[in-house]
């Protein structure tokens, strides 16, 4: 079933498949359906999608990301390395607050 989405690459890859259930039940997506590295457009998220994507991973992991990093939100692997660098706190060139 989750052909894509059960592969897991280190840490950026166990959040991506974070990524992928927080897309798919925000937006109401079949993750099997949901590839890593598809633009966000081809999933029918747009820049106010993005923004929602943002707050809602906020909300999912309780974590604080800068509305300046919505520019990475290209696809669910640069996602998933702006939450991977979120969570770990220690991100090569993020303005991260905790």
């Amino acid at each position: 079933m989750r052909r894509r989405g059960r592969v897991i690459v280190g840490a950026v890859g166990d959040h991506r498949a974070e990524v992928v259930k927080v897309v798919s039940e925000t937006f109401r997506l079949d993750p099997a359906e949901i590839e890593f590295d598809a633009p966000l457009e081809e999933l029918g998220i747009d820049s106010k999608g993005r923004i929602k994507l943002l707050s809602a991973l906020e909300i999912y992991h309780d974590v604080s990301i800068d509305l300046g990093q919505l520019d990475r939100f290209t696809d669910i692997g640069s996602v998933a390395e702006v939450l991977a660098e979120a969570l770990g706190g220690n991100a090569g060139g993020s303005d991260e607050r905790r």
